[in-house]
């Protein structure tokens, strides 16, 4: 019985690595499968339940589909509902009718972000933005569903494909002498080549009748680091002086949402589950720029 994953959001950065696994996936962009749009989800739901079952094989639906346009979504609340909450609700719904179990990813935006310690999967969430608010309401919808699903926290995601911080950074550096980088917001970077794997390992656990009793887990990479630092090591991984990385504060950077000033998520629960350890996040930047060489430099 082979693993197969159903994966919403294919065209973005988590998704295209989810793709590129050594499974079978299936990994529509959204203008193959927009979650917005019942009848498109329950039809490649029960497209995707039907052609595993068919086989023998057992398909697991992992949501990488999301708005993340954090300051856009504060005027754009309509749609980053819709896509954030609403689509979530319809797939888990369609998920449940065909006993589809469902992993579905979410954000460290549903915490306040003024914890002095490390998140646990059940301290009370707080969003201070709207597009934490539709995450959080993903998140609700995913669990009062009726489906088989888990909620899979993470946080600074970045890869070789799409737009990130990473990618950001690189382009800077190519550009500019110095830049200034906000240094009092901490969190853990994320690599998805990583998450990817880890997602997959859990959708493993999940078809093998071994699934975590907990129903949110948090994934991210391990340790943290503040924005000014994550720059640094882009400096370091690209072969400039780290030291052309300026430090400033979240008052020097107004943005139209609000951000989290600590976003650590701790891994307490994903660990207990029995799955496997996230490497740190220094380290995973390394293997990263490995993987991807020239992947996040600019053209």
């Amino acid at each position: 019985m082979a693993l197969v994953l159903l994966v919403p959001g294919g065209g973005g950065q988590l998704g295209r690595e989810l793709a590129g696994l050594d499974l079978e996936v299936h990994a529509p962009g959204s203008a193959d499968l927009d979650l917005t749009n019942a009848g498109s989800v329950i039809e490649a739901v029960s497209t995707a339940a039907d052609s595993a079952r068919a086989r023998g094989d057992s398909v697991v639906a992992v949501n990488a589909a999301a708005y993340t346009a954090v300051d856009k979504a504060e005027t754009d609340r309509a749609r980053a509902f819709a896509v954030n909450a609403d689509g979530p609700r319809v797939l888990a719904a369609a998920c449940s009718s065909r006993g589809v179990p469902l992993i579905h990813v979410s954000t460290d935006y549903v915490f306040p972000g003024d914890a002095d310690r490390p998140y646990e999967v059940d301290d009370a969430p707080g969003p201070r933005s709207v597009y934490g608010l539709t995450k959080l309401a993903g998140e609700e919808a995913v669990l009062g569903s009726g489906a088989r699903s888990w909620i899979v926290r993470t946080a600074w995601v970045y890869g070789a494909f799409g737009s990130n911080f990473v990618k950001t950074m690189a382009r800077l550096e190519a550009s500019r002498e110095t830049l200034s980088v906000v240094d009092d917001q901490v969190g853990s970077p994320t690599w998805t080549g990583d998450l990817a794997r880890a997602l997959a390992a859990l959708a493993a656990r999940v078809v093998e009748g071994d699934a975590p009793a907990s129903k949110v887990l948090h994934c991210t990479g391990t340790g943290s680091t503040t924005w000014a630092g994550f720059a640094r090591a882009v400096f370091e991984e690209l072969g400039a002086d780290p030291s052309r990385v300026k430090s400033c504060g979240t008052a020097d950077y107004p943005t139209t949402a609000a951000r989290p000033a600590y976003s650590v998520l701790s891994d307490r629960a994903w660990l207990e589950a029995g799955l496997p350890a996230m490497r740190p996040w220094r380290e995973a930047l390394t293997a990263a720029f490995k993987a991807h060489p020239g992947g996040f430099s600019p053209a």
